[in-house]
């Protein structure tokens, strides 16, 4: 089904394979081919994308300006915000604010709203484009009007993908755009590029989420493609359609990739034709001699109905093995329960076993990722005169926007499908990230969705209060729901798809969005609700640091979900003291507290105060510090909070994973390995230190570690980094910081991306 080469390849003419091996130069010379990798290298559709968006000589140390962007509601407040604080006069590219995370206005009375009307006060005096709510989810708005083959898009969501369309699309933290908004750049070294070899055709029922289930299973853990560029090649590519291309695409970000870019061909022009957007379309190919530094194969042919376990996107099988070792397979999940959990709340799913079968209480098809045309079309061609049921079973369906709405009405599948006993809802991503259709306790999900990491549903474990998500095809829920809850592969039905064609309707979006580009009104006020709070002063890095570690998190994998959690705390990610109350909430619940006490530490020291009565254990630290390093006092030594996590990140852009902890007074993360480069950047860019170290140490909570001359080795730029445990003898650790760019060190030694852009 997949596999995975050893090494790199050649792709010759787009359709053959040369491996990099011993006979590969011996091969490509009985071709006429006399050509090096670095050269090969320069022929992916990626390098040329990247090189003609670089504005340095260097394309090794690229600096990218994006030509357009794109946020939802509950992350354009602190990027516009963080861009106000630093100078912003206008928006200098095209900036989408849309309205779909935040639209239930159903949670802490008008704070939804007031979000709402920031964005669009602020397209208007910063001359941007609103989408006002439950129009269009940020990724159809973001294909429907903004992709352009060659083109490249910065977004503050992590499932910034728009590959299949031809433009390569990246998701990052906030202060990322911030600084596009500053006309700065997007500084990464030249990632690697790695080609997702597509070949043969699905099968009838098979769609694009098990294709995408697929390679996330075979790629995740092994870190394949993390931190690349997948681009997208071979034969099976031109046998998808646009809709199935995009639902594979969106998932690449559970890879950990960087970024994606699909080849091009005529069902994409035709893409751009029905969105009457012709002149957006190029064709786009690799060249006729290219070099990739890894290789995924993928036989289309071979995909199966696929599903995710809890508790994460790569914990996948086929439905098929799922059914034939069903008790084995809970089993599993329940011991990846307790690592997920923390052992908190006792977790099953083998009460879900009915008479050998696998029943589950919700399906929902939803999103960028579910809420395309094609899957719910096809979605009703399963479901059609069926009916879910009277039990616990329900249905929910999301169009991605209300054009495939309006069309779905046109064309009869709206009321197929509410004939069937589904409900079907406006555009919102709540189902997502646990803002909406949050399952009972104990009950189990399953979705079309994007992830199903725990709690993500919007089950609240700190209550005692566990639900859980699986992640599917929209045509396998279908099919479950046709057999009223009872797991079902949509392959086991006889099924005649319509293949109904789309027609889109811009008129909705030319009637209802505001387009203020080009025409920014320095005379509009920007209207603020009581939750919209600036960010607080934040010190610039001290000579010395004394962390305290306050949380200690030994999960193979952390979330940023599980970091600042989603779903309850939507309505206040427009007000950074309220949102950090949250932070850890859902892993360490006693961190916030601790934090604090660091905190209060570190204002008295900023105050010129004594410490040591505000914290005995820290005055004795102090003592011990003073015995190797004298000059060490509360002048030059900043005080600050630290988390030890393995391998913090994964999942969401969201830069309030890190800013939290900023403003509880966190200086830096300890890792192992940072997940995702999005969250390194987000720590960064809070003038955290993303400490790594290779040193398997076991840290206690209320650690203290004194790190001395941190200005001077970020200035010297010292490949190691000497701190020491006090309260274990002084013990030496050897840390790391990975590669820095200049204007990165430049906004740690500030403390953070506002006081860098205030000096600057």
């Amino acid at each position: 089904m997949i596999k995975l080469y050893d090494t790199g390849a050649y792709l010759l003419n787009g359709t053959e394979l040369v491996c990099d091996d011993a006979d590969a130069k011996s091969i490509l010379e009985s071709k006429g081919i006399n050509t090096t990798k670095e050269e090969a290298s320069q022929n992916t559709m990626a390098y040329n994308i990247l090189k003609a968006h670089n504005t340095s000589e260097n394309m090794e140390q690229l600096k990218i300006k994006f030509d357009k962007m794109t946020s939802h509601d509950i992350t354009f407040v602190g990027i516009i915000q963080t861009a106000r604080a630093s100078g912003l006069t206008e928006f200098p590219i095209p900036y989408v604010l849309t309205n779909c995370h935040n639209s239930l206005c159903a949670v802490g009375g008008t704070i939804n709203e007031d979000d709402h009307v920031f964005g669009l006060s602020c397209a208007k005096k910063y001359g941007g484009v609103y989408v006002p709510p439950h129009q269009a989810v940020i990724h159809q708005f973001a294909r429907e009007m903004l992709a352009e083959c060659g083109a490249m898009i910065l977004g503050s969501d992590s499932h910034t993908r728009y590959g299949a369309l031809g433009t390569m699309a990246i998701g990052e933290g906030g202060g990322e755009l911030a600084k596009q908004l500053l006309k700065r750049t997007y500084d990464v070294a030249r990632p690697g590029v790695v080609a997702i070899y597509l070949d043969g055709e699905l099968a009838k029922g098979v769609g694009p989420q098990d294709v995408a289930l697929a390679i996330i299973g075979a790629t995740f853990n092994c870190g394949y493609v993390k931190n690349k560029v997948m681009e997208f090649v071979g034969p099976g590519v031109d046998k998808l359609s646009a809709d199935t291309r995009i639902g594979i695409d969106v998932m690449t970000t559970e890879t950990t990739c960087l970024s994606s870019i699909w080849k091009t061909d005529d069902e994409i022009k035709k893409w751009y034709e029905t969105h009457y957007r012709p002149e957006a379309y190029k064709e786009l190919a690799p060249g006729a001699v290219s070099y990739y530094d890894g290789v995924v194969y993928v036989n289309l042919s071979e995909i199966k109905p696929m599903i995710a376990m809890p508790f994460h996107p790569s914990n996948v099988y086929t439905i098929e093995e799922l059914k034939a070792n069903l008790m084995d397979i809970l089993d599993d999940v329940e011991k990846k329960a307790l690592v997920s959990l923390d052992g908190k709340v006792d977790f099953t799913l083998k009460d879900k076993v009915r008479d050998g079968k696998l029943y589950v209480e919700q399906g929902i098809i939803a999103g960028c990722a579910g809420g395309g045309f094609e899957n719910i079309c096809e979605a009703a061609d399963i479901i059609r005169d069926k009916y879910i049921g009277a039990d616990e079973f329900t249905l929910s369906v999301y169009p991605a926007s209300t054009p495939i709405y309006m069309e779905l009405a046109k064309n009869g599948v709206l009321a197929d499908l509410i004939k069937t006993g589904a409900i079907v809802k406006t555009a919102f991503c709540g189902p997502c990230f646990g803002a909406g259709d949050t399952p009972a306790n104990n009950a189990f999900s399953i979705r079309h969705s994007t992830r199903n990491f725990p709690n993500r549903e919007g089950s609240k474990i700190q209550n005692g209060q566990i639900s859980s998500v699986a992640l599917m095809d929209a045509r396998s829920i279908a099919a479950t729901a046709a057999n009223k809850g009872y797991l079902t592969a949509a392959t086991d039905m006889d099924i005649e798809y319509k293949g109904q064609k789309y027609f889109f309707d811009r008129t909705i979006y030319d009637n209802r969005v505001y387009n203020g580009v080009g025409k920014a009104d320095p005379s509009v006020e920007i209207k603020f609700g009581p939750n919209i709070k600036d960010w607080p002063e934040m010190v610039a890095l001290t000579d010395n640091l004394m962390l305290k570690v306050c949380s200690v998190i030994n999960d193979p994998v952390t979330t940023t979900d599980e970091l600042i959690p989603s779903g309850e705390t939507s309505s206040y990610r427009s007000n950074p003291l309220g949102l950090a109350e949250f932070t850890l909430s859902r892993k360490d619940p006693e961190y916030v507290g601790r934090a604090k006490a660091v905190q209060k530490v570190e204002k008295i020291r900023e105050a010129g105060e004594c410490m040591g009565a505000a914290d005995p254990s820290l005055k004795e630290a102090m003592h011990k510090v003073k015995e190797t390093f004298p000059d060490a006092c509360h002048d030059n030594t900043g005080v600050g909070s630290t988390i030890f996590a393995v391998k913090p990140g994964d999942g969401s852009a969201r830069e309030q994973a890190a800013s939290c902890q900023k403003v509880l007074g966190g200086w830096a993360n300890i890792a192992k390995e940072y997940a995702t480069k999005r969250y390194r950047s987000n720590l960064i860019n809070w003038g955290m230190l993303p400490f790594v170290m290779d040193e398997d140490y076991k840290f206690d909570i209320d650690d203290y570690i004194f790190i001395p001359d941190i200005v001077k080795a970020i200035k010297d730029k010292s490949d190691i980094i000497k701190a020491y445990v006090v309260n274990k003898d002084m013990h030496e650790l050897k840390l790391t910081l990975g590669a820095l760019t200049d204007d990165e060190r430049d906004i740690i030694l500030a403390g953070c991306l506002i006081n860098y852009y205030k000096e600057n």
